[in-house]
């Protein structure tokens, strides 16, 4: 296929997004070629606002245009309890189920000797660190139901033992094998609903 070197950026930049493939990224830059004026220059000043003004919560790890993020600075929500997610994807999944009204630690991962990922490559320390200073009375393991999100959730509640939170787990309704992400606001809602003590 014979098409302009710009064209041809766009595809190959589009193309490499999750989620997107060459044959998702044509039908995206078929779209926005059908109105460039309007959709393209939207999403460009949107993508350099984005790139200029986001970034990474320095609490809970989270990604917004402010630092603490909107939900850190949020007087109404219960700073007592944190949900330790893997991902900003998990915690948007459970911000639209609107179930819960805590605050939230984002990992950034999970830990993965097959991957070489291990404890210091986790954003962990600023959980501590609340804890520590007796913020939290608990702490929701709401990692992926994986080999390697287990083994997280292992090593996290060998670390909490020492501190006087309690510390709980999703129950059931998450299936082997999944994400947060990729479950509907059911099975999210099952799951808080059945999450259960993990430590005394």
């Amino acid at each position: 296929m014979r098409i302009s070197p710009e064209i041809e950026s766009l595809l190959s930049l589009l193309s490499r997004l999750p989620g997107l493939g060459p044959r998702s990224a044509r039908r995206v830059v078929l779209a926005l070629l059908k109105n460039p004026q309007g959709k393209m220059l939207s999403l460009a000043q949107a993508l350099e606002q984005a790139a200029s003004t986001v970034k990474t919560c320095s609490v809970c790890g989270n990604v917004d245009s402010s630092d603490p993020c909107l939900i850190c600075s949020d007087p109404t929500r219960d700073q007592s309890v944190v949900c330790v997610v893997e991902t900003v994807g998990d915690l948007w999944a459970l911000e639209n189920s609107g179930l819960y009204r805590g605050s939230y630690q984002v990992l950034g991962g999970v830990l993965s000797p097959l991957a070489g990922q291990g404890p210091e490559d986790l954003n962990s320390r600023s959980l501590f660190h609340r804890i520590e200073e007796g913020r939290v009375k608990e702490v929701i393991l709401a990692l992926s139901v994986t080999v390697d999100g287990v083994t997280t959730m292992h090593w996290l509640q060998e670390k909490l033992k020492p501190f006087a939170v309690a510390v709980s787990q999703l129950g059931q309704g998450v299936p082997m094998g999944s994400t947060l992400e990729g479950l509907d606001d059911g099975t999210i809602a099952a799951a808080f609903a059945a999450r259960k003590v993990v430590n005394g």
